[in-house]
């Protein structure tokens, strides 16, 4: 968690519980920028009960706010509703708020879903459960995607709170969005109901745009496609 040379942090408001690593403490920032982030989705949801429901992609909207356009156009590249991509989505636009405000690495959390602009190669632990996998593997991030956000974002059938309709213990994906690869995990762990399934659901992460590749832990089994690094923890 503690990454050398950032301050770590953390700030919650509502469902939103954020922990970042920066060059500077920005907690006060970062307060205001989520409460913005949430006024428009909760903004846009009150107009447009759907956007809040939907396990389907809605039609994009040009007079949406551009977290909200984000969300619609995420969900539609990987076929789930627009609120899969919400942790990512906003941990996305705090991020790239964090980089305009402060020099250097940044890293936001939230829920499981990462943004991240880093300089140095960063291992990112994966938690799957019950999965004999569960914290002795992860993933290996730059140096080739330094100084590029990327979003690592993980779903999870058997583990926390998360809609999920598969029994993958945990689907990780990275992605040049945060929103994108939130999306794409939920839609991902949807297909894979069981072992035998992970193929299958490789198979569909392939033919989603700008997903860089991920890893499906399901049981004993463990499934990788893409540029990544696996290594052991």
């Amino acid at each position: 968690m503690a990454r050398k040379g950032l301050v770590s942090f953390n700030v919650v408001h509502k469902e939103t519980d954020l922990h970042i690593q920066a060059a500077e403490d920005l907690a006060e920032d970062v307060s205001t920028w989520i409460i913005e982030a949430r006024l428009a989705i909760e903004g846009y949801i009150s107009k447009h009960p759907a956007f809040l429901h939907s396990l389907v992609p809605l039609p994009s909207d040009l007079f949406a706010p551009a977290i909200v356009q984000q969300m619609l156009e995420s969900s539609s590249k990987c076929g789930v509703g627009p609120m899969a991509a919400v942790a990512g989505a906003v941990a996305e636009f705090v991020g790239k708020k964090c980089i305009n405000h402060t020099e250097g690495e940044v890293i936001v959390e939230n829920g499981g879903d990462i943004f991240s602009y880093i300089k140095e190669k960063t291992i990112f632990a994966i938690w799957a459960g019950n999965s004999q996998l569960s914290k002795k593997i992860g993933i290996s991030i730059g140096p080739f995607q330094a100084y590029q956000p990327i979003g690592v974002c993980t779903s999870s059938g058997t583990v926390g709170h998360s809609l999920s309709f598969g029994k993958a213990d945990a689907v990780t994906v990275v992605g040049s969005s945060t929103a994108l690869a939130d999306a794409a995990a939920t839609a991902i762990g949807n297909i894979v109901k069981n072992e035998n399934h992970i193929e299958k659901a490789l198979d569909f992460m392939q033919t989603i745009p700008d997903i860089k590749g991920g890893l499906i832990i399901c049981g004993k089994k463990l499934g990788v496609w893409g540029d990544i690094e696996v290594v052991k923890l």
